[in-house]
């Protein structure tokens, strides 16, 4: 069973091996990749799924920017088989898992999956209902389908990126937030398990076709239609929540940190007045010709404090501020600790699984695994029989991580 020290959130012993989360019983197959693919995965892995990663042979380029493979928190969660897709039974190996699976997730150039021999319509065949979840940067079809990009491209591309960043500022990268995790991972994962519900219905499987350039312009939308309607400035940080608004930003505090300040409502602006100790004549905060002005004064006056004491100096009041924590910071906030909301598992602080569930708990599951830990008993498992697994490992379209290339 899960036990949790209240005090530092510590994650301690082992999952339980009755965990029953929300999609205990499913199955899932990932062809390993990075970025949004094993998001996804991820998601699935702490909602209690069967989470199987094949991995290449030699693990080359597969484990993130710290190449390595413990210490990827993308991939906790589910058991890995490494396998040589370009091997003559390599295809075998996971058209006899796509057969077992209910759902399968690669994240390929369009095509790729096909010249492989895996794609959609030949995992059909052996599947019919099996949901084939595929990730890319431009879609399946169109005239950059076959374009190399990353989060910053498919960003730029749907015109999100014109409307991130400050005044007079280039456009700032959201990290790979937005299009890779939110537009791809999460979006993916939100199709796949839609038509895992549709299949209830039909008894049928299809493909889930996710592109981030599609999933980043759709997380946009309200902005879309704000600029529209006049209601949103093309120009950079000039808008309510770009950082235009002087109560809608981030200032320096006395101590060279900072504090986010977010007092959209009318009532929550009159308490971040009273905090600030500001006189009560100041401009009319409608007014966007005055708000260059009101920024200054803000930024004066959260500067005559640190940022630990503007936070403690909002206590009973409701000014919609917060401190701007370091990443290193979050996981002993208070409130942090009492959620949960960071875990730690085998030295390494993480975001626990999210959301949360009333009966069927989402739960951190196994450690992040090495290309081919698990070869042997997930071929077992999952019912391929003796013979062909042994063929297969012997001949190298398996590998065991034992015996994997150094």
């Amino acid at each position: 069973m899960r036990r949790v020290n209240r005090a530092a959130g510590e994650l301690i012993g082992v999952v339980s091996p009755s965990f029953a989360g929300p999609l205990a019983g499913t199955r899932v197959l990932e062809i390993g990749s990075i970025g949004p693919g094993p998001f996804c995965a991820m998601l699935f892995a702490d909602l209690g799924a069967d989470v199987v990663r094949v991995d290449r042979v030699s693990g080359e380029g597969m484990s993130g920017p710290n190449q390595d493979f413990r210490a990827e928190l993308l991939h906790r969660g589910r058991r890995s088989i490494a396998v040589d897709l370009k091997h003559r039974d390599g295809s075998a190996v996971v058209l006899d898992l796509a057969e077992r699976a209910d759902v399968l997730i690669e994240g390929f150039r369009p095509g790729v999956a096909e010249r492989l021999g895996i794609g959609p319509d030949v995992c059909a065949e052996r599947n019919p209902a099996l949901v084939y979840g595929r990730m890319t940067g431009y879609g399946q079809d169109g005239p950059m389908a076959q374009t190399a990009g990353h989060d910053l491209n498919y960003l730029g591309q749907s015109g999100v990126l014109s409307l991130i960043g400050r005044k007079d500022q280039p456009p700032t990268p959201p990290l790979n937030l937005v299009a890779d995790f939110g537009g791809g991972g999460l979006l993916l994962g939100f199709g796949i398990l839609a038509a895992l519900l549709e299949r209830q219905r039909s008894g049928r499987g299809q493909v889930v076709d996710a592109a981030m350039i599609e999933g980043a312009a759709l997380l946009a939308i309200p902005f879309f239609g704000y600029l529209q309607t006049g209601a949103w400035r093309p120009e950079r940080g000039t808008n309510l929540v770009d950082s235009g608004a002087p109560f809608y930003d981030v200032y320096e505090t006395a101590d060279g940190r900072w504090l986010s300040v977010a007092a959209i409502e009318s009532r929550f602006y009159a308490d971040l007045v009273t905090l600030l100790e500001l006189p009560a004549d100041l401009p009319d905060r409608e007014d966007q010709a005055a708000w260059p002005g009101l920024k200054e004064t803000f930024a004066e006056a959260v500067r005559k404090r640190t940022r630990d004491e503007w936070c403690a100096r909002a206590e009973g009041l409701s000014p919609c501020v917060a401190p701007v924590l370091d990443a290193g910071e979050a996981p002993g906030n208070e409130h942090n600790m009492a959620r949960h909301v960071f875990v730690t598992r085998d030295g390494l602080t993480q975001p626990a699984p999210a959301p949360r569930f009333s009966r069927t708990p989402a739960q951190l599951g196994r450690r992040s695994p090495v290309p081919g830990e698990h070869s042997v008993e997930i071929l077992r498992d999952w019912g391929v029989p003796a013979e062909r697994q042994l063929r297969w490992r012997q001949s190298g379209a398996v590998m065991v991580a034992s015996t994997m290339p150094a």
